[in-house]
């Protein structure tokens, strides 16, 4: 193991630990990281002395805050299309890991965004603590939930999902445990423990029984006591009128989710409510992953992702210039289109 490298790769016991390790760049994730996951889990899975996968972050921030939006930016910028070839690869893994045929361990401790949640939540056994900050913040940066994201918020309870993924809101522990995206709640200062107590493991069911004896209550969360009005107004069919039941119900936590939304890029948030409606209906993850791939294609050749890139990230300014500028100019063409086949170029996870 060579500490420089950004995928660290070791044994301990019956465990191969899998530790992201770009601290200084909240462990986002790189196509070499990618790759480098993917190949460890091939060799995992064939491998009879590794009972099961641990995976975390190094640096103590975070398990990982996504793919790194910059070079997705200067990919965009120049014209190349490096990134469309990360996200090929991103999401086979995303599907390796619900594949996956041994207990994959995810550590959702600190930060764990965008791609972060997909070489997490697809585990199926996946652990915040009560610094976990869970989020799929893509309508910001005018982009649409990926890496199975749309597939998971889709079955979050009611209409938590489709709130977590037109906001970009982060939620904390008990938050991510309601939504589905999590599994358990172990105090930060117990990871250490628990990781040991794991290399002793040789059978499935005894990782599963050892998280559980270090698993505890997690601290109250919010959404569940927003549940009434979010369950409303998120059913509505359009974005426009989702605003105009926040804004309309009176209560203040509505009228603020309305602003943030109106501060999104018009066009991330008309094609995030299609597409978390379309995967609530696809059957499984591979097929959310194949549209979100066409997706993400489309959005990379837009306007919004570039320029909401350079908003957050580059120049910081915080006044992304979208295009359409107003919900209202989106039409429903424009959102059909991001949906539309590749051709050569799917994914074609779901033929597998």
């Amino acid at each position: 193991m060579n500490d420089d490298e950004p995928v660290l790769l070791h044994n301990e016991g019956h465990i191969l630990h899998i530790t992201l390790n770009r601290p200084r760049a909240l462990n986002a994730l790189t196509h070499t990281m990618v790759r480098g996951i993917g190949e460890a889990l091939t060799l995992a899975a064939a491998d009879d002395a590794v009972t099961a996968v641990v995976i975390g972050g190094s640096g103590g921030r975070g398990l990982c805050a996504g793919g790194d939006i910059r070079s997705i930016y200067e990919d965009a910028r120049a014209g190349r299309r490096a990134s469309v070839d990360f996200w090929r690869d991103e999401y086979r893994l995303n599907a390796q890991i619900a594949r996956f045929p041994k207990p994959y361990v995810a550590l959702m401790d600190g930060i764990v965004m965008g791609g972060g949640v997909g070489v997490s939540a697809h585990g199926d056994v996946r652990i915040v603590t009560e610094r976990s900050r869970v989020a799929m913040p893509e309508t910001g940066i005018g982009f649409v939930p990926d890496v199975g994201g749309t597939h998971l918020l889709a079955a979050a309870p009611g209409e938590l999902g489709t709130h977590l993924a037109l906001t970009g809101r982060a939620v904390e522990a008990a938050d991510t445990l309601l939504c589905g995206l999590a599994d358990h709640f172990v105090p930060s200062h117990q990871l250490a423990g628990l990781t040991t107590a794991l290399a002793g493991c040789v059978t499935p069911t005894e990782v599963t029984e050892t998280v559980r004896r270090y698993a505890t209550d997690a601290p109250e969360g919010e959404l569940a006591a927003h549940r009434a009005w979010i369950d409303d107004c998120y059913a509505a069919d359009t974005v426009e009128e989702i605003i105009d039941r926040l804004v309309d119900s009176g209560l203040p936590a509505a009228k603020e989710t309305a602003d943030a939304l109106l501060t999104a890029s018009p066009t991330a948030l008309k094609v995030t409510l299609a597409a978390v409606r379309r995967s609530a209906r696809l059957s499984s993850l591979e097929a959310s992953l194949d549209q979100e791939f066409r997706v993400s294609c489309r959005a990379f050749t837009g306007h919004d992702l570039a320029e909401g890139v350079r908003a957050r990230i580059i120049d910081k300014d915080r006044t992304p210039r979208w295009h359409p500028a107003e919900l209202g100019e989106v039409t429903d063409a424009e959102v059909a289109r991001h949906f539309e086949p590749l051709g050569d170029q799917e994914l074609g996870l779901s033929s597998i």
